[in-house]
């Protein structure tokens, strides 16, 4: 297979494109840098095509592995013809393959093997042959071998037929076939295994839906509530279709010997060895390919929330609340320094109301908190009412913000939140990660592994691998997008900069803590284990703020310094002048006028897309991608479920978008639901396509349950 040309069909680009950007992956250069700084080389792949490529590459790669090695397996046992060489070779998949090599798979003992021993392959080809003209049963008894365990004519048919069961089974053409007429007429049905038990499963308990056109986050619902036993799930092919597709292809004469037997092993391979074989696989596949869309919306919600704007100066409280063992606090300053924690009691079972407001207000008053941020999670709603009754009681203007705590327990119990708060608590670092989310969400919950950030759907059923390598790689473009400061960026944050390991990560923060400050960008080369490829990959992403170079606080590569240099000279700037603010009319105006542009690249001996990039830095250098993001709802009133009225519009977060539709917090304990119809006018065919984790977004309310916990809202204001 010619893997490039392949991949240039599938991604619809150039075969250069592919092939540059196939050298610089084999080159070892990560998909952020390729992305950023061989914008040039690859013809402006962005990101998402360079991830879409890597994961083709490593598939067809691997395919051709498997290929080589069935080949030489086959050709082993002397049994490799051309035609079935050229076969595995054409073949464009894993399972194309599989069942090309399925006959010739070692196996472990079945009825046919069984019988083969038994000495009956020659009544099998006989009856196969469909050329004798007397009784299979006057046949089969000259194969009748007490020894062998043939004990009679019945037991040598009966034997035969297993052989050309297993025969037809194996019959690659036969399972393409079965497979692709299974999964376009096929149905899916669930039922319940006992349809008096009240369960969360309830609209599966007598469903069905065809194969082609079962929706992903059905599959996951339907997978789970099988895992859980309250469902029994099969898939129904049209097995009389199959049948006679079998029969024709089996029974090439009309012999009235051979046919009845021959229909009856046409059957038994079907129910027995084939529709339980190709219904695992359709359910596999069907598993596989709503797992790749749930990890898909998954990969997309996260990059929305890590590219959240920060609240930057604020002295933020977080309040990670609970009941019986009291809410914990963290006072976090401008920098996310932890300056004091406390614990307090006014839920129940306490009520240490009076007693928990005066400690608040002193926190207040001491460190000039202007900012609550309060987890979302147990006693949430109780603690939300005590601080808007707080509020009303102090001279100070302080607002506060619900915060999604997913994952904070578990970054609380992490190796990692260990090392950073060794004399806290759970508790206290859970409050210190709540307070620090709203300051900087991405510096925060790159802590915390992708999975358990709470931005999905079914994320625990997902095949683990697949979820953390499609997850981290969006961390790894988000972090990337940004940048870090070099001279704060924590462990975990500089484990997701291009080019730059774990140990490389805690090598950088020990070598900042032994020197102190980095002042300049190619000091990183003195980095324990730090060589050059690694800076070529890492350096772009790693900002210098007051260093020895102005450059350093920007997006402009090392590499690109001198071109950088000469332009500046040419505007009659200097890099100085750009970090200050100076002059940026000059390169506005180089970045509208093409023509200039062009001139200006052929004079620097650069490309034309790195000089805009360049430009683009200069006239706005250091500038946080993340000012463009929706910023949260800051609150100082509390809304209450039974505030709600159908007709009510109000403003909200979406926290989270699924398949059907998407989450949005309104101020009240329980997201509402927004349901995909309900989202806009136009046909959509997936919520993301018209919102996204973190928008800010108006809705009306549609109806309100109070005992199942469920608002539902509209987007479409007035329409219903």
């Amino acid at each position: 297979m010619d893997i490039i040309a392949k991949i240039t069909t599938e991604l619809g680009v150039k075969k250069w494109q592919v092939e540059a950007a196939v050298g610089l992956i084999d080159e070892g250069c990560t998909i952020p840098f390729i992305a950023r700084y061989r914008k040039e080389v690859t013809g402006t792949l962005d990101d998402e095509q360079l991830r879409n490529l890597d994961e083709r590459l490593r598939y067809l790669r691997n395919l051709e592995e498997k290929k080589a090695t069935v080949i030489a397996t086959i050709e082993e046992q002397g049994k490799l013809t051309d035609e079935l060489r050229k076969q595995i070779e054409d073949a464009e998949t894993q399972v194309a393959v599989e069942d090309l090599y399925r006959p010739y798979r070692p196996k472990r003992r079945t009825r046919a093997t069984i019988a083969k021993e038994k000495g009956l392959e020659g009544l099998a080809v006989l009856i196969l042959a469909q050329l004798t003209n007397e009784d299979v049963e006057k046949s089969a008894a000259a194969y009748v071998d007490s020894e062998k365990g043939v004990e009679n004519v019945a037991d040598a048919i009966a034997g035969a037929s297993d052989i050309i069961a297993e025969s037809i089974s194996d019959e690659a053409d036969y399972r393409t076939y079965i497979r692709n007429i299974t999964v376009k007429e096929g149905t899916v049905i669930s039922e319940a295994k006992s349809k008096e038990a009240e369960s969360v499963y309830e609209m599966y308990y007598e469903f069905s839906e065809s194969v082609a056109k079962i929706a992903g986050h059905r599959i996951l619902a339907i997978n789970r509530g099988e895992a859980e036993k309250v469902l029994k799930v099969t898939i129904e092919a049209p097995e009389d279709r199959i049948l006679t597709f079998l029969d024709k292809k089996v029974i090439t004469r009309d012999n009235p010997y051979t046919t009845p037997v021959l229909k009856a092993a046409v059957r038994d391979a079907y129910t027995r060895l084939i529709a339980p074989s190709i219904e695992r696989e359709v359910r596999s596949m069907l598993t596989e390919k709503a797992q790749d869309g749930a990890i898909s919306v998954f990969g997309k919600n996260l990059h929305q929330l890590l590219m959240q704007p920060p609240i930057a100066g604020k002295v933020v409280l977080g309040w990670d609340p609970a009941f019986r063992t009291g809410c914990k606090l963290a006072v976090v300053d401008g920098t996310g320094k932890v300056l004091d924690t406390k614990v307090i009691y006014p839920t129940a079972p306490q009520f240490k109301v009076a007693e928990a407001k005066a400690e608040l207000k002193k926190l207040i008053a001491k460190y000039g908190i202007s900012l609550i941020s309060v987890g979302n999670g147990t006693a949430s709603r109780e603690s939300e009412q005590i601080i808007v009754e707080l509020l009303k009681e102090i001279p100070q203007k302080v607002e506060y913000v619900i915060t999604n705590e997913a994952g904070a327990s578990v970054y609380s119990a992490s190796k990692l939140a260990t090392e950073e708060f060794p004399n806290f608590d759970v508790g206290q670092r859970s409050a210190a990660s709540i307070a620090r989310r709203v300051q900087d969400p991405l510096a925060e919950l790159v802590k915390i592994e992708p999975q358990a950030i709470g931005v999905g759907q079914y994320q625990h059923d997902m095949d683990q691998k697949q979820l953390a390598q499609t997850l981290s790689g969006v961390v790894e473009d988000c972090v990337n997008h940004v940048g870090v400061d070099l001279n704060t960026a924590s462990v975990a944050l500089l484990s997701y900069v291009s080019g730059i390991t774990k140990p490389l990560a805690k090598n950088i923060v020990e070598y900042r803590e032994k020197n102190g400050r980095f002042t300049d960008r190619r000091e990183l080369l003195k980095v324990a284990k730090l060589g050059p490829k690694a800076f070529e990959q890492c350096a772009g992403f790693m900002r210098i703020t007051g260093g020895k170079n102005p450059l350093d606080a920007t997006s402009v590569h090392p590499e690109s310094y001198s071109v950088t240099e000469k332009l500046l000279k040419k505007l009659g700037m200097t890099a100085g002048d750009v970090i200050a603010g100076g002059n940026k009319a000059a390169v506005t105006l180089m970045l509208k006028q093409n023509q200039s542009r062009k001139q200006t690249a052929e004079e620097l001996g650069v490309g034309e897309v790195t000089l805009q990039d360049i430009l683009k830095e200069l006239e706005k250098p250091g500038r946080d991608p993340r000012e463009d993001m929706p910023k949260p709802i800051l609150r100082s009133d509390v809304l209450e479920m039974k505030d709600l009225k159908p007709g009510m519009i109000l403003k909200g977060t979406v926290r989270n978008v699924i398949d059907f539709g998407a989450f949005v917090d309104i101020g009240v304990h329980q997201d509402g639901l927004v349901h995909i119809s309900q989202i806009c006018d136009r046909y959509i065919k997936h919520p993301l396509e018209a919102v996204s984790v973190g928008d800010i977004v108006e809705v009306q309310v549609l109806s309100v349950d109070s005992a199942k916990k469920r608002i539902s809202l509209t987007m479409k204001i007035g329409q219903n």
